[in-house]
């Protein structure tokens, strides 16, 4: 049996499938894991309310890396213990770029009161706007990000026709995320800046809580799991993930929908 003294879990199409539908069987298994004293971190791409209210129902309110990286709190205390923003410069520069593709993002932005800023012709699908609910505000996108620290951009259930050059446009100045959206249908694409990644936020977590990097239990569906299964000492991916996690997995377990999850009890 392997010595794992972390457990890192992303959720969607991970720890759940769909709406955040969790299986019985996966609760159990955490359930288990705190039983056991291995500590469970979240690394998701979701903000933070987004990523606080699923896990609280399930009963659960562990350490979390969120936005792919960017901020990174104790969702049990507030505790803050990470986080990474664009320099001024290069969010200008990165909404220049959606500006110039033809789309308008959701500007997410670590701010007293505000989650999530979106202007006038937000291309993201209604339903994801509809749920930032009182954390989302309508601005100038272009003063926001001149004058607020910016975490990350982000649309989501789009067509994804102009996500790739859109890429390939940002890549000198920042991080693009492109993969399937389970949640809204088509595409989620999000930005975060240069040289982050999920790992970086795990590290940090490592470091605040005395736990040895090298001794990390990591499992992921999408291309922005691909650092944190990189930098695992296990890496585990479900049976329905990407094409990029699955040959970046040391295991394969079953589907979030069959409770694969469960299955890495075995591995530790």
């Amino acid at each position: 049996m392997a010595t794992v003294d972390l457990v890192v879990t992303d959720l969607d199409g991970t720890l759940w499938s769909g709406d955040a539908d969790t299986h019985p069987a996966t609760v159990a298994a955490w359930q288990e894991l705190e039983r056991r004293g291995v500590p469970v971190l979240v690394a998701t791409g979701r903000r933070v309310t987004s990523t606080r209210e699923p896990l609280a129902r399930l009963g659960f309110a562990p350490p979390a890396v969120m936005m792919n990286g960017a901020l990174a709190i104790d969702l049990g205390t507030n505790e803050r213990f990470h986080s990474w923003h664009y320099a001024a410069e290069d969010a200008i520069a990165v909404l220049a770029a959606f500006r110039a593709a033809g789309v308008e993002p959701c500007v997410y932005v670590d701010h007293y009161r505000v989650d999530v800023f979106f202007g006038d012709r937000p291309a993201t699908h209604p339903d994801h706007l509809a749920a930032f609910g009182a954390t989302a505000e309508r601005a100038d996108l272009e003063e926001i990000v001149s004058s607020v620290p910016v975490m990350m951009f982000g649309i989501m259930g789009h067509a994804v026709d102009p996500f790739p050059a859109l890429a390939s446009s940002v890549t000198e100045t920042a991080q693009p995320h492109l993969a399937p959206s389970d949640q809204y249908g088509g595409h989620s694409f999000t930005v975060t800046p240069a040289g982050l990644s999920k790992w970086t936020g795990v590290v940090a977590y490592c470091t605040r809580a005395g736990l040895d990097p090298t001794r990390v239990l990591a499992i992921g569906d999408g291309p922005n799991d691909r650092e944190l299964l990189a930098g695992a000492a296990i890496a585990v991916a479900p049976a329905d993930a990407s094409d990029e996690a699955r040959r970046d997995a040391d295991h394969i377990v079953g589907s979030p929908r069959e409770g694969g999850w469960a299955e890495i009890l075995d591995l530790i």
